[in-house]
């Protein structure tokens, strides 16, 4: 059995706003220091996910430009 992909409806909207172009251009995963979860990075725009292994789900919690993302 598969992970199952779920993204916030907050992070679904952020996501709407990016450039088409970014959006096929992700790269860089990396954990996060300071708060649970993983990052993926493209250029200025971050995407920000939990991973649960027991439920098999990852989370999308952000989308958002750098200067943005973390606040």
């Amino acid at each position: 059995m598969g992970y199952r992909v779920l993204v916030k409806r907050s992070a679904e909207k952020e996501l709407a706003v990016i450039p088409v172009e970014i959006h096929d251009r992700i790269i860089e995963t990396k954990k996060l220091r300071g708060r649970e979860g993983y990052r993926l990075r493209r250029g200025d725009y971050r995407i920000l996910w939990t991973v649960d292994d027991k439920s098999r789900i990852f989370l999308v919690y952000s989308v958002a430009h750098r200067r943005e993302v973390y606040c």
